[in-house]
Formats: C-alpha cells, structure tokens, sequence
C-alpha cells in the first residue's frame, strides 16, 4: 500500500468510520454508505429472477403452454445462473473485471433479456431469454457478495446478512408488483427490468473497491476435486443441498399455493391477494438473513444451520398440515416457513470458504454452487407434478425432505468437529468465522453463496 493510501484510510473502532477516497475529488464513500448502495442495487437487480414465474397463470392462457412448458420457464433461470457462475469462475471474469463493472455489466444485461420476452410468443422464444437473464445475473450477486467484503472486515457476517435480505425482497419483488391487480404481464415484465436496470446504474455510486482487496486466485479444478474428498466439505454441500432443495421452490409457489386457499378463492381478486400475501411472507426472510446472522456468530456455522433448517422443515410440514385452517393460521406459518427458510443461507458457504484449503477454495465455492442451484430444479419441476397428481400436501412434505437431510448433515459435521476436538491436543479452527488474517480474506474473495 502506498503512503497516501495509508494516510487516506482513517480506521476507528467503529468500522463505519472508514473513509475511501476516490478518484472524484470530494466524493467520500463510507462502508455503511457502501453497503446500502451494493444491497440497494442486489435488490432491484434481482427483481427478474421470478418474474415470469409469477405470470405463469396469465402465460399458460395467451401462449397455451403446457405444464412442461411452464415449469421450464421457472427452471431456465436456475441453468442459466449455474452456466454463468461456472464460466465466470472458470475464465476468471470475476478477477479481469471489477466487481461494480461486472454487477453493471450483469444487471443491464438482465434487464434487456427480459425484456425479450415482450416479443416472445412461446416456450420456443422464451426458455432461451430466461436462460439468458440467468446467466446475466450470475454476473451480480456473486461479484456484489464479494465487493462488499471489501469494506468489511469486523461485522463482515452481518453485512452479507443485508445483502441476503436484498436478494430476498428483490425476488419478491415481482409478488409486488403483481399484488395491484388486474394488470397486464407485460407490465410485470417491464417493471421488473427497468428496476433491474437501475440497479446495474446503482451500483456506479460506489466509486472504488474497499481497504480490504483480495488476492487473486485463479479457478482450480483440482481445487474443486479436492473439495469433494474433505468430509467437513461433502457434509457442508450435503446441508447446503437439503436448504435449496426446498428454498427456491417455497419462493415460486407460496403465491400459488396461497390462490388456493378458500379465503381467498372467494375474493375478487384472488391472484392479487395471494401475491400480495406472497411477498409478505417471502420478504420476512430479510429479518430472517439477520437473525441467522446473530445465531452464527453465538453458536457457530453449522449449529446456526442446524438451528434454521430444524424450523424451515417443521414449517413445510406445518403448512402441509394446515388446509382446513383459518387464513391467519396459514399466514403465519407461511411468514414463519419465509424466515427460516432463508436464514441459513450464508453459513453454507462460510462452512466451505473456512475449511477448504485456501489455495483451492474458489474450486470448492464453484462446486458448491453447481451442486445447489442443480437441486433447484428437481422440485421446480417436482412441486407442480405433486400437486397435479396429489395435492399441496404431498408436495410441502417432499419439500421437508431437503431440511431433514441438511439437519442430518449438519449434525454430522456438529460431530465430527467434537471428534476432532477430543482427539487432539492442538486446537481446532473455531466453526465460528474469525474475520482477520490473509487466509480468510482469500477464501471469503471467491465466496460466491447465492442462497
């Protein structure tokens, strides 16, 4: 670090008192400043993650699409992002292009994609555009979960629970929008791309990189190997599997599954009401982002994993159980299912990033990743056959599987680590994250967690 830099960068206790300055004469950014401008920008950039998904009903009318149709156009998104996030890793798009950049680059990207789905009259013409945005949006929250690590050191576990909660309202988002009723999808559409388009101009606000860059290290697929053969590793993945197996599937149908409710069917306007409700229960995860947040730093990574995927699961089965309750009963226990279900989520990669051999550790994320959003569509595409062939009960108990196999794997790794404690004399690395030294900045520098 040059002399100037060092005398530029004032450091106080409170981490909030950092001062960057930037190539703008007078333009200061603060982290505080910088994280509400990263996590203002995540989301509004993601609000088209689900925006055709939640037109589905309007869709399957004006461009006759079937049931494999519609369940591809959820499914595209998910590809979509996996093909983006690999390339990225792989080429090391991540490290050649600055994060800010690359966030812009991905959210206008995005926002043109889906926008292409305004000219679009079929399966034909949309399953490549939403294949498109995902791909795109591979190139925002990753790089914005690794941007703002570069303003935070101490509290660092925090701010990715703000941008967790980000990601969380701006899927919602498209619920929203919805919620006004009696409008047509290609409003929906294109409100969601010009909110993601502004996100991508957002994120320009931020004028330079935080005090804490990473080194750069290229993507390993000897790294990513590796990775598979350390237990701690294989069990966090397991976990991590059993959140997402029923996350993104609680996100694309609540709504849906709330337009069924009798108390609700009898309203003018049903599908209003249910996204209306939708969003509500989705957005409560953004408190839930926090409160895992807390939870990890008192009890540890797996145990706050562990603590999240106990209530995520007992709520889909409560759901499952509850069709002949009162509206509000429902409401709640889908609001509750909401916070939970999300409140885990960076643990997951924390778990990955702290115990992988830092040499390798964005091999092991990239990994991590792919095995994830893979399981997505296995009950995107699941839940709707479920219900068509059983009934909304079968499906949220298929979807309480995901959390009794992540509890199962975060019990495990809870284990082995006491094994490990009891049979050595040396002390164990603390599941809990100690955000200081080299070693973590470099693992957290390839932390890609979406969820």
């Amino acid at each position: 670090m040059t002399e100037y830099a060092r005398k530029a960068i004032t450091l106080t206790r409170n981490q909030s008192d950092v001062t960057i300055p930037t190539r703008s004469a007078g333009i200061r950014t603060r982290p505080a400043a910088a994280l509400t401008i990263i996590a203002a920008s995540t989301f509004l950039s993601m609000s088209v993650w689900f925006s055709a998904s939640f037109v589905i009903p309007q869709l399957t009318t004006e461009w006759n699409l079937t049931f494999a149709g519609s369940s591809l156009l959820t499914i595209a998104v998910q590809i979509g992002f996996v093909i983006g996030a690999l390339l990225s890793a792989a080429t090391g798009l991540s490290d050649a292009v600055p994060s800010r950049f690359l966030i812009a680059i991905g959210a206008v990207g995005a926002a043109l994609a889906n926008l292409g789905l305004l000219m679009a009259t079929s399966i034909v013409g949309a399953f490549p555009l939403r294949l498109l945005t995902g791909v795109f949006l591979a190139c925002v929250y990753p790089p914005a979960l690794k941007e703002i690590s570069t303003w935070f050191r101490t509290g660092r576990g925090k701010a990715f629970g703000v941008m967790i909660g980000a990601l969380t309202l701006g899927s919602a988002l498209p619920h929203l929008v919805n919620s006004v009723g009696d409008i047509a999808w290609q409003t929906v559409i294109m409100t969601t791309s010009v909110m993601t388009g502004a996100g991508g101009l957002i994120i320009l606000l931020v004028r330079s990189s935080g005090p804490y860059p990473f080194p750069r290290r290229p993507f390993s697929i000897t790294g990513a190997v590796r990775s598979l053969r350390n237990r701690d590793i294989v069990l966090a993945n397991i976990g991590y599997m059993g959140h997402m197996w029923e996350l993104y599937a609680m996100w694309a149908f609540v709504g849906t599954f709330l337009a069924t409710v009798d108390s609700i069917t009898t309203l003018s306007n049903p599908e209003a009401a249910a996204s209306a409700l939708a969003f509500v229960c989705i957005g409560a995860g953004a408190i839930g982002c926090i409160v895992g947040g807390i939870l990890s730093d008192r009890y540890g990574r797996a145990q706050s994993a562990l603590i999240c995927l106990i209530c995520s699961g007992a709520a889909a089965v409560a759901v499952g159980f509850s069709g002949a309750a009162p509206l509000p009963v429902i409401l709640a226990l889908c609001a509750f299912w909401g916070f939970w279900i999300i409140a885990d989520s960076a643990q997951f990669s924390a778990l990955v990033t702290e115990r992988a051999d830092p040499v390798y550790v964005g091999g092991a994320v990239s990994v991590q990743l792919a095995l994830g959003y893979l399981t997505t569509t296995v009950t995107l595409w699941l839940v709707p056959v479920l219900v068509r062939h059983f009934s909304w009960s079968a499906a949220l108990f298929a979807l309480a599987a995901g959390p009794i196999i992540g509890i199962a794997a975060m019990a495990a790794l809870i284990g082995l680590d006491r094994t490990k404690i009891s049979s050595s004399s040396k002390p164990v690395k603390p599941d809990v994250s100690v955000e200081t030294g080299d070693e973590s900045d470099s693992a957290l520098a390839h932390s890609t967690s979406t969820i």
